[in-house]
C-alpha cells in the first residue's frame, strides 16, 4: 500500500474549485449617471460542504472551512473576475467593481459589469440561455489539516491574490480541477516512494491505459520507459 502521509505535504500549485450555480443573479442597477451596469452576484464557494475529490493516491473528502477566506480578504488580495479563468477581466477587486466577503454560506461574489462590454453582453445572453450554470475559483492553500487516515481534507485558509473567480461553462465535479499535479510535482513524488510503493503506481496506470480489443496499447511502451527510468 502507498503511504497516504505524502497527501500532507502543503502544496506549491494554484488549485481550483467549481459548483452549481448558488444564489445567481444577473440584473441591471442603476449606475449614478443615468445610464445602468449589470450587477452579478452570486457564490464562488460553499464553505462546510464536504465533496469527493480524486488525486493520484484514490479519492478522499475535502472541506473548505469556515474562515478560511478571511484573512486573504482582509489583506485585499487582487482576485479578477472572469470566465473560465481565463481572457479580459470583466472586474477586479483592485479597480472596486469586484467585491468578495465571506459569509455564513460562503465566498460572496458581487461584480459590477460593463453591458457595453461585447464579452459582457455574451455572457448575459449564455446565462439567460442556461448555457453556463456554474461557478469556480483559483486560489492556494496555505493551511490545511487531514484526518489521521488522510482520507479527508479540511481547507483552512487560502490565498486568494492573483488567483480569480470565474463563471465556466461546467466542472460541477470539483475534483476537475482540483489536486492538479504537474510532471515535475510527480516526478518529485515518485521518487519518495519505495520500489513497491511506484510497483503499484505502474500497475494502476498499465491497467488504465491497456485498454482495448487488441490488448495493451501502445502507450504502455510510454509507461514501460518511464518505469525503466524509475528502477521499477
Amino acid at each position: 500500500m502507498m503511504d497516504l502521509r505524502v497527501r500532507a505535504e502543503q502544496p506549491a500549485q494554484a488549485e481550483r474549485r467549481s459548483l452549481p450555480f448558488c444564489g445567481v443573479e444577473l440584473r441591471a442597477k442603476p449606475d449614478g449617471t443615468g445610464g445602468e451596469t449589470l450587477l452579478f452576484e452570486g457564490y464562488a464557494c460553499i464553505t462546510e460542504a464536504p465533496y469527493e475529490m480524486q488525486d493520484w493516491l484514490g479519492p478522499f473528502d475535502e472541506v473548505v472551512r469556515s474562515g478560511a477566506f478571511r484573512q486573504t480578504l482582509a489583506a485585499c488580495a487582487d482576485v479578477p473576475f472572469l470566465v473560465n479563468h481565463s481572457g479580459l477581466t470583466l472586474a477586479r477587486t483592485k479597480s472596486q467593481t469586484l467585491r468578495l466577503a465571506e459569509d455564513s454560506t460562503g465566498l460572496h461574489t458581487s461584480a459590477d459589469l460593463d453591458p457595453a462590454s461585447p464579452h459582457v453582453q455574451a455572457l448575459r445572453s449564455a446565462m439567460t440561455r442556461g448555457d453556463v450554470d456554474e461557478m469556480s475559483f483559483g486560489f492556494w492553500v496555505t493551511r490545511q489539516v487531514w484526518s489521521p487516515d488522510f482520507t479527508q481534507r479540511d481547507i483552512l485558509e487560502v490565498d486568494l491574490h492573483k488567483g480569480d473567480v470565474s463563471i465556466v461553462n461546467f466542472g460541477a465535479n470539483p475534483n476537475t480541477a482540483g489536486a492538479q499535479m504537474n510532471s515535475r510535482d510527480l516526478a518529485a513524488h515518485l521518487e519518495r516512494l519505495d520500489s513497491a510503493e511506484r510497483r503499484e503506481v505502474f500497475d494502476r496506470l498499465a491497467a488504465e491505459f491497456a485498454t482495448g480489443p487488441a490488448g495493451p496499447s501502445a502507450g504502455l511502451d510510454v509507461f514501460a520507459a518511464r518505469a525503466r527510468l524509475l528502477d521499477l
